[in-house]
């Protein structure tokens, strides 16, 4: 597959969830990013903004399976990985998946399941298998978990520690809709639901292909070493207390390339690495003081971290 070919794939795609979800297109785009490079993402925000509806959209626009689940304290591993069965019948066990093998995952409320059920989940989104009994069951491809948390309601939860934070390629926001979204949302589900009319529009084989393609995308040495600066620059802000790891200088790379590729090109440019670098390392930083919200505070430091650190200039097409 070539870059043309992936680029057009995120066009299809995109105009297709378009006809369910209303705006938000950043966001759309963000998620195709996770998609092509096999991340996965946290959605924080508050309910009824659409996360599942374009879970759902993304699923039927590759033809692949979705499921959901809804985490609550009394949640155990094995409901989501599955278990052995004694059947009567044959007098064997037999293994009954569960609902991680799919192509979506719609983790909702993540941060509601005990620490034991989000590690369990967490070690299936890193290794792509899941063990039981001594036997390993690899995981369909694609595989994408968006999982979500209320940042509002934080009655009986358990917060993802900084390290299971870390195994989240991206951390997005869906956001309230704009005056015309909101008008143009009642009309389309005034009289029916336009998620059932929803149609593939790529193979997963395509989404397989863009995923070992997006590698192939040229980035340069002033574009690497400007990663590492900003990288490195929030590991010596005042206000951060815990900065980012070179496992997030690896994702924000990975994830600028397959921005790049979304965008049209098959090069890297600096403005790429701006547009990426809050949801990649924003969910990474631990500050010394909350006095404002945790995303407030990544916000205002990137903000400060990028006008400080000097922009390469841009490469030169190859096209």
């Amino acid at each position: 597959m070539e870059r043309t070919a992936i680029t057009e794939l995120a066009q299809r795609m995109k105009q297709n969830v378009e006809k369910v979800i209303v705006g938000k297109q950043e966001t759309m785009e963000l998620l195709f990013v996770a998609l092509f490079t096999g991340g996965h993402v946290l959605l924080e925000d508050v309910p009824g903004t659409g996360k599942t509806l374009l879970a759902k959209a993304i699923a039927k626009s590759i033809d692949g399976q979705f499921k959901r689940i809804q985490f609550t304290p009394d949640l155990l591993p094995t409901d989501l990985s599955g278990m052995n069965v004694y059947s009567q019948k044959s007098g064997e066990f037999h293994f009954r998946p569960g609902p991680i093998f799919t192509n979506i995952l719609l983790a909702d409320e993540i941060n509601r399941a005990t620490p034991r059920t989000q590690s369990s989940l967490l070690e299936c989104m890193e290794e792509r298998q899941v063990s039981i009994d001594g036997e390993t069951y690899v995981l369909d491809k694609p595989f994408l978990v968006l999982a979500t948390q209320n940042p509002l309601d934080n009655y009986g939860t358990f917060p993802l520690p900084e390290a299971q934070l870390d195994r989240f390629m991206l951390k997005l926001k869906m956001g309230y809709p704009t005056f015309e979204e909101g008008v143009d949302i009642l009309k389309r589900f005034r009289t029916e639901d336009p998620l059932a009319a929803i149609e593939p529009v790529a193979a997963q084989e395509e989404i397989i292909a863009a995923q070992q393609y997006y590698v192939n995308v040229r980035v340069e040495d002033a574009i690497l070493a400007y990663i590492v600066r900003l990288v490195e620059a929030t590991r010596q802000h005042p206000d951060i207390a815990l900065g980012a790891s070179p496992r997030a200088s690896q994702a924000l790379l990975r994830a600028v390339q397959a921005y790049a590729i979304v965008k049209g090109r098959d090069y890297v440019i600096p403005d790429d690495v701006k547009a990426m670098l809050a949801p990649v390392l924003s969910h990474r930083l631990l500050f010394h003081h909350h006095q404002h919200s945790r995303e407030t505070q990544a916000e205002q430091a990137l903000q400060s971290i990028m006008r400080q650190v000097a922009v390469p200039a841009e490469p030169v097409a190859s096209e």
